[in-house]
């Protein structure tokens, strides 16, 4: 197996963003490494939930685990990962809560971007439960603010979240969702958008947001 290390790479801070002038092609072989060792992650998170193997296993396991951790350790950024991008508009956001590549907390979301709004699909286990058998509210909410939020950036622009009013219809089971969004209007800065869950019954989440765009930032890095 070939062993490549992360390139070093000059990096300068706009507007919140990070250019780092790492290329792409580089960027997209080292996205692929990190999500192959987050998806293992997040299998072992299920595992340690769902385990019931004896404690003597347990102790070694974490053991195994432990050393693991030094290992990567050994070589890593001083705090979080940031939003980054480069000279060819390549976008990168590898430690982001629902969509980071590297982060085996983030659920395996893609968000799929239509001229009316965005959607994704995807399958919450038991790292995500709240009340039995069912989606914690906040993980909920998480989700909607984000493809929420894509939808109002329009991957063309700067977007935060200014308000985000969720409505539980009914408890949300773990295991195959859809996410929706879509831009209801546009006043200056102030961009509304709708959102919901649902699961093969039909919506059981759904939300109203102002995002709004910060005066004197200018365009989003978009892929």
């Amino acid at each position: 197996m070939t062993s490549r290390r992360f390139p070093e790479a000059s990096a300068v801070s706009v507007g919140g963003f990070v250019r780092d002038d790492t290329p792409t092609h580089e960027i997209d072989r080292r996205e692929a490494v990190l999500e192959s060792l987050a998806g293992t992650v997040r299998e072992l998170i299920d595992a340690t939930i769902r385990t019931t193997v004896d404690d003597d296993e347990v102790h070694r396991v974490r053991e195994d685990v432990a050393a693991l951790v030094a290992r990567l350790r050994a070589d890593q950024l001083p705090g979080p990962a940031g939003v980054r991008y480069n000279g060819e508009v390549r976008v990168w956001n590898w430690g982001n809560a629902v969509v980071g590549a590297a982060n085996a907390v983030a659920p395996p979301l893609r968000v799929v971007q239509t001229p009316a709004g965005c959607h994704a699909d995807l399958v919450l286990g038991a790292a995500y439960e709240g009340p039995p058998g069912l989606v914690h509210g906040g993980v909920s909410a998480m989700l909607l603010d984000h493809i929420m939020g894509v939808t109002a950036s329009a991957m063309r622009r700067t977007t935060f979240t200014g308000t985000l009013t969720t409505r539980y219809r009914r408890g949300t089971p773990l295991g195959p969702l859809r996410l929706e969004a879509s831009i209801v209007r546009e006043e200056g800065r102030k961009v509304f958008v709708a959102g919901s869950i649902s699961d093969a019954d039909g919506v059981t989440v759904e939300a109203d947001g102002v995002f709004i765009q910060p005066a004197g930032m200018g365009d989003a890095p978009r892929e």
